[in-house]
């Protein structure tokens, strides 16, 4: 059975690489520290019931992700302010493109805006920008590449609910990149 020295050495040993991976899943460092520290907290208070039946590091691994998907699924829960969910400025009551918010043409010389550094820091602070909820499903879904029944099933919520937030995310992601982006 480990002990508080044992927990001593995963400290020193596994921090960097469990706080690597949390910055990847969260794109936030303070939150990353937190969530690291908050798994060793658990690991500590927990330390009797660790049976040596995995590698400690993924032991602590688990505990991280688990903090990871709390902190997700804590964030859906809360309510999301009525103005996040409006898209009243972009249809009028036909369900039609408002003319002056239907989307830009844009040239197809710009087809490989994914090679243009500049564009990308746009696209990053972009993302970065909408609601946290909004901002892990398109993660998850386009950067991560996983499937719109698996980020349901990590953040608890309808397929209904995911395909809205994905809607609205790319609609908001359209505006943000117009508006920083495209020159009118």
């Amino acid at each position: 059975m480990p002990n508080n020295t044992d927990l001593t050495y995963w400290v020193d040993e596994f921090t960097d690489e469990m706080l690597n991976w949390a910055i990847y899943k969260t794109s936030n460092l303070e939150l990353a520290k937190d969530l690291v520290q908050e798994t060793f907290v658990i690991a500590a208070a927990n330390l009797d019931t660790f049976e040596g039946k995995s590698s400690p590091k993924t032991w602590l691994m688990g505990i991280l992700r688990h903090k990871i998907i709390d902190h997700y699924r804590a964030k859906v829960r809360k309510p999301v302010q009525q103005s996040q969910l409006e898209n009243d400025h972009y249809f009028d009551k036909d369900e039609h493109w408002i003319d002056s918010a239907s989307p830009n043409i844009w040239d197809d010389d710009e087809m490989h805006l994914l090679d243009n550094d500049d564009f990308n820091e746009i696209l990053k602070q972009c993302i970065e920008a909408l609601p946290e909820k909004w901002n892990f499903c398109i993660q998850a879904k386009y950067l991560m590449d996983k499937k719109g029944e698996d980020i349901c099933q990590e953040l608890q919520i309808s397929p209904t609910n995911f395909w809205q937030i994905v809607h609205r995310s790319k609609l908001k992601l359209r505006e943000c990149i117009e508006n920083n982006w495209i020159e009118e």
